[in-house]
């Protein structure tokens, strides 16, 4: 075995000792609610005046997360629960004068802590680790969402539950049904339960609260500070459970690069859900089409690498941790943006590619085994793509309280033309495994893991190994992460950062947080602490330093008002170029290879209480930047018109002025983007970016008319366009604003349960 295999062993069991040295006991014993069965007939109207919500018991009153977690909240909630033959029915209590902080009507109304809501989710197999989530807030907009790894939360899982609110001078009243086949859950012989919680974000008191206790500097969705839900009478048997989703789309696309003209196109296809057994889930997809799905926020590129962007189709969202949660944000297996979706090489864009059909069967073996398999076919297209088949295997066992050993292996087959030269090898495929470690008290997040590639050639180091320790506690945050990724490792459909180098990488991060005892001080301050940052990237033939940062004192205040602010007095930044680069990634003159480079930058970002109407974040770095110096701003302004719409504009300046023959630019990266809700089933977007560092101007226009839970009819226009003049290879010239191309589709959905 490897020297650095045993020594990665090594760190794996401290980790195994310190797991069990600092587990504590969670909330399921001190928070228990119970559930009957409903003896009449629930009419969703939010009034609440059916004897089964007198009989059913309330929730023991809400304790403070934020901004303490030592007392009751000021403004209590009530919470009770009862369920019939279709569905379990939840009911609130919110006390509160009618004055409320919402951005829109719409539903899956975006994540934060600028919005008055309500919220519950349920951890149906009490692994502490995935759970549904379901929002609501005070005009009866709602949400639902998957949560995953203990406390990650998606917002773009879509599925049918509803609710009525009905407000008062000093109260809202939310009554709100999930059907069961919403949900993925088992019936055991004997006493079930569930693990749930209840949560509110009060704005009027700039107050957080939960039912089970959450502690502060946590997040509100962690998992492991559930309580418990006891069946009185067990829950109905989950069903046959099939959903059909058809859909139809018209429109047509332009494509003026490359001398394609408008041209009406069509199309039909659709989804399928099949409840195998209660807990493992079917999705089939035949020609899917996402015209409808958000387009990518973009960013200004100063870096040498690759940016990631999530995942937003819905179809892989479901259970996606079983797939995509693998390695670390730089290094991942499997990135299903890999599959439908590539860039142009001729416009430098981002495009669709056809996705023929496709599977995917993922959920729960059993109480401690998990399944993912994921298959699908993908088409060619010109200047992106060749025809490929992909398939994904995982497999997931329990260990302890909630930590788990993962299995992945990914397979990826082209099938290349007789006259195509592309440079990609027939087959790739990954192997990999993980352990992930998750303490009981929700504090240790500690991970090892271990992936390989095989390809028809076999080469040097095609292979990854780390090590990731995290302890995130109200007071202490501590992240120390360490990999090895070999030289030739490249998984075609996952995300690597950084390829072709054999490097070790090595980042820590160390805070302190302090909560204010002085009286008069927290009335202000919630919270105020220094940390350190420290990242350093070495290559592994010589141990040669290609690249480190380090920031030695890092100090942070949170204010009671949600309030932030964050400042690096001075960050030092060290790089050595193992190949040409242009530090404003503008095509300007490179800095030769073998160079390198020590700068030094001050940084800070606040981020304001976004329960006023009107407010204002930004972040910014001044200093050096390789052999030259950069100015950088990103304010973010947006005004609230409550509850109707939220205007937001998004400014990234950066000024780079370097030594005479360099290319000195201002880059300018402006995003402003309108979101209306004319009521909760009519929605319309509308953004637009420009972009002067990839001369680009993109305008998306979205509108959306939900007529039936989950069905929809869309209205998607986007178009590309020039943001300055350019000539093309062929020495065309293209004026600004001159449009690159355009598409226009309507798309119907429809969601049949059979």
């Amino acid at each position: 075995m490897p020297l650095f295999l045993r020594k990665i062993g090594l760190i794996v069991g401290f980790l195994g000792m310190s797991f069990f040295a600092f587990s504590q006991t969670s909330n399921e014993l001190n928070y228990q609610i119970h559930i009957k069965k409903a003896v009449g007939k629930i009419t969703l109207d939010g009034l609440l005046n059916e004897p089964d919500w007198q009989t059913a018991e309330p929730t023991t009153p809400f304790r403070q997360q934020f901004p303490y977690d030592t007392a009751q909240a000021i403004q209590q909630s009530e919470a009770r629960i009862t369920f019939d033959d279709e569905a379990i029915y939840v009911s609130y209590v919110v006390y509160q004068p009618r004055k409320y902080a919402v951005q829109s009507l719409r539903r899956d109304f975006p994540q934060g802590g600028g919005i008055d809501l309500v919220a519950f989710n349920f951890d149906t197999f009490k692994d502490k680790q995935n759970a549904f989530h379901f929002a609501i807030n005070p005009y009866g907009a709602v949400r639902e969402g998957l949560i995953t790894r203990g406390d990650q939360i998606s917002n773009d899982w879509d599925n049918k539950w509803e609710c009525r609110v009905q407000n008062y001078d000093d109260k809202w009243v939310v009554e709100a049904r999930v059907p069961f086949k919403t949900l993925r859950y088992r019936v055991l012989e004997g006493v079930n339960e569930w693990n749930i919680n209840f949560f509110r974000n009060n704005l009027f008191l700039n107050e957080r609260s939960s039912w089970a206790q959450i502690p502060r500097g946590l997040p509100m969705n962690s998992i492991a500070f559930s309580g418990t839900l006891v069946w009185d009478t067990p829950p109905p048997k989950p069903g046959a459970n099939l959903s059909i989703i058809p859909y139809l789309t018209a429109g047509g696309t332009a494509d003026y690069l490359s001398n394609r003209p408008w041209q009406n196109t069509a199309g039909v296809g659709g989804d399928a859900k099949v409840a195998i057994t209660p807990a493992l889930n079917l999705d089939l997809t035949i020609n899917p089409d996402f015209a409808q799905v958000d387009v990518d926020q973009q960013v200004t590129n100063l870096s040498r690498f690759e940016l990631f962007f999530p995942e937003r189709r819905q179809f892989f969202l479901e259970n996606s941790d079983l797939f995509g949660a693998f390695g670390n944000n730089r290094l991942n297996p499997f990135f299903s943006r890999r599959i439908g979706l590539g860039r142009d090489s001729l416009s430098g864009n981002n495009t669709t590619l056809p996705i023929l059909l496709g599977a995917r069967l993922s959920g729960k073996l059993d109480n401690n085994w998990r399944l993912g398999v994921l298959l699908m076919q993908t088409g060619r297209k010109q200047n992106v793509a060749v025809a490929a088949n992909y398939g994904v295997f995982t497999l997931q066992r329990k260990l302890f309280t909630r930590s788990a050993m993962s299995l992945i292996f990914t397979n990826k087959h082209n099938f290349f033309e007789a006259n195509d030269r592309r440079n990609a090898d027939l087959f790739n495929r990954v192997v990999g495994v993980e352990y992930n470690q998750a303490s009981a008290s929700g504090y240790w997040n500690n991970k090892f893991f271990y992936h390989r590639v095989f390809s028809p050639e076999r080469r040097t180091e095609p292979y990854t190994v780390g090590v990731n320790i995290g302890y995130f506690s109200p007071k202490w945050i501590v992240e120390a992460n360490v990999t090895r990724q070999g030289e030739n490792y490249r998984p075609d459909v996952g995300f690597v950062q950084r390829l072709g180098q054999g490097i070790w990488r090595t980042p820590v991060f160390i805070e302190k947080v302090w909560f204010p005892a002085n009286p008069r001080l927290n009335k202000v301050v919630n919270s105020y602490g220094v940390g350190i940052d420290a990242d350093m990237t070495l290559r592994a033939t010589n141990a040669q330093v290609w690249d480190w940062d380090f920031s030695p004192v890092i100090g942070f205040m949170r204010f009671r008002n949600n309030a932030s602010l964050r400042v690096t007095p001075v960050r030092y930044d060290y790089t050595y170029l193992f190949a040409d680069f242009d530090p404003t990634n503008t095509g300007g003159k490179a800095l030769t290879a073998g160079t390198s480079y020590l700068y030094r930058t001050m940084r800070f970002f606040y981020g304001d209480n976004h329960a006023r109407r009107l407010y204002m974040d930004v972040q910014g770095q001044i200093g050096e930047y390789f052999n030259g110096r950069i100015t950088s701003f990103t304010p973010t302004v947006a005004y609230r018109y409550q509850p109707y719409g939220l205007f937001s504009l998004i400014t990234t300046y950066n000024r780079i002025r370097l030594p005479q023959g360099y290319n000195s630019t201002d880059l300018l990266l402006i995003t402003p983007r309108l979101d209306l809700t004319f009521s909760k089933s009519l929605f319309f977007t509308s953004q637009l970016q420009y972009n002067n560092q990839i001369n680009n101007v993109n305008l998306y226009t979205r509108l959306q008319w939900r007529f039936k839970p989950v069905s929809d009819l869309f209205i998607v226009y986007t178009d590309n366009y020039f943001a300055q003049e350019a000539w093309s290879a062929e020495n065309r010239y293209y004026a600004p604003f001159q449009s690159k191309n355009r598409a226009l589709v309507i798309k119907l959905t429809y969601w049949l349960n059979v």
